[in-house]
């Protein structure tokens, strides 16, 4: 037999055999270098794990016994001694109550101050938490699948969004039910629950308004076009009624020029802020402004500021708290001082991507926005991801919902 010609014959067969001795060595070497890894060191001596994860400490291990003293907001001591669990806050472990077990959806303080009512997404109905932290039907009436809820500052009236663009208002009290355009969006009270402010969203870019109605949607009144700008346009009644909404634009990638809307086409200063994702909150009296925002300089991630926000002084005393979280996790007990809920730990991003913090666990912190002071109140003895905090006017008990299991909770201050 002629060799060469034996060689040409077979050459395919010796090409795919070639091939698959390659594809064989190059997963070996793949899977050496990015997958095994011993399950003992040398020794026998096992590995201690490190990660950690949203909520989650590493663990102590062996050693010394020294325990951490590394303080501050979202941080906690991290030692090897169990610690106790308070019934009230005292700044340590501290019991924290489930009221309920259904989905639920914008917890608030009944008029009263003292009791909390809440939308059950599960059944449709409206509940009131007793002093005995049983739920009692609010009202006998269904409503399914609501999507938003804004509460009048006298509670008795809330406007209901669905997710099909249908708006309603409802009275508990006369248990009525008024119909809204399905063009209105973004809606507010009044502080004393007369109106209702909202953005009138037609299909032409010409015919988007801020406007402003009684609270059952009559005597209609437009205050400003918004044309292709509603998302960047914040309806927001002040406490002081000096100001119903508040728009913002772009001056570089970190800054925000706020400007500030009243009714009667007043000429209010603006003020410029250092950051994007803007989110406000009015002091109880309206003077200041407490608003987060996430930059570069802070790793994407979202930080609380301060400036005032009254007449003449108007982007004046605008100060960092220097607290990374959003200020929908916070809310006011007074006109300095505040509550929120701040975040062990988050990673670099999230006030670009919020989905990223949907999983972290939360600590509770009282801060003086006027001072900066900040003190940890209560570190929650269960994973949870705090929002809707609500304190009664006692100041005895503070509620608020998870947003891990969308359920009540509530922890004693007093």
């Amino acid at each position: 037999m002629n060799l060469p010609n034996f060689l040409f014959k077979y050459k395919k067969v010796f090409l795919i055999i070639g091939f698959i001795l390659v594809v064989i060595v190059l997963a070996w070497l793949i899977f050496f270098l990015f997958f095994y890894s011993p399950s003992e060191k040398p020794g026998g001596e096992t590995p201690i794990s490190t990660s950690t994860g949203p909520g989650q400490f590493p663990d102590a291990g062996e050693g010394s016994g020294n325990v951490g003293t590394t303080t501050g907001p979202g941080r906690i001591p991290v030692g090897g001694e169990k610690e106790d669990v308070d019934e009230i806050a005292q700044g340590g472990k501290t019991k924290t109550t489930q009221l309920n077990e259904d989905l639920s959806l914008s917890p608030t303080l009944s008029k009263d101050g003292n009791h909390l009512q809440y939308y059950n997404k599960t059944d449709g109905k409206f509940y009131r938490i007793n002093e005995n932290g049983e739920a009692e039907i609010l009202s006998d009436r269904v409503f399914h699948a609501v999507e938003n809820i804004s509460w009048s500052p006298t509670k008795n009236k809330a406007i209901l969004e669905y997710p099909d663009g249908s708006n309603i208002i409802y009275d508990f009290d006369s248990e009525r039910q008024i119909t809204l355009p399905k063009h209105w969006q973004d809606f507010g009270f009044s502080p004393d629950g007369n109106d209702i402010i909202t953005e009138s969203i037609g299909l032409d870019p010409d015919n988007r308004w801020l406007a402003i109605a009684d609270s059952e949607g009559g005597n209609i009144r437009t205050i400003e076009k918004v044309g292709l700008y509603d998302d960047t346009v914040y309806p927001d009644w002040s406490p002081n009624q000096q100001i119903i909404a508040m728009y913002t634009k772009g001056v570089d990638f970190n800054r925000q020029e706020v400007f500030f809307i009243g009714l009667n086409n007043e000429n209010f200063k603006s003020t410029i802020i250092e950051g994007r994702d803007f989110r406000p909150k009015w002091s109880e009296e309206g003077d200041t402004l407490l608003y987060s925002v996430y930059s570069s300089d802070n790793n994407l991630n979202p930080k609380l500021w301060t400036v005032n926000a009254s007449g003449n002084a108007i982007g004046t005393g605008r100060k960092s708290l220097d607290v990374n979280t959003w200020s929908d996790k916070c809310s006011f007990i007074n006109n300095e001082e505040i509550y929120c809920g701040v975040p062990i730990s988050l990673e670099e991003g999230s006030g670009l991507f919020p989905e990223m913090a949907a999983r972290t666990s939360d600590e509770l912190y009282k801060i003086n926005v006027k001072t900066g002071q900040k003190q940890l109140i209560a570190t929650p003895d269960k994973a949870v991801n705090v929002s809707d905090i609500n304190i009664t006017e006692d100041g005895s008990t503070l509620y608020f919902k998870d947003e891990l299991t969308q359920t009540i909770h509530k922890i004693q201050l007093k």
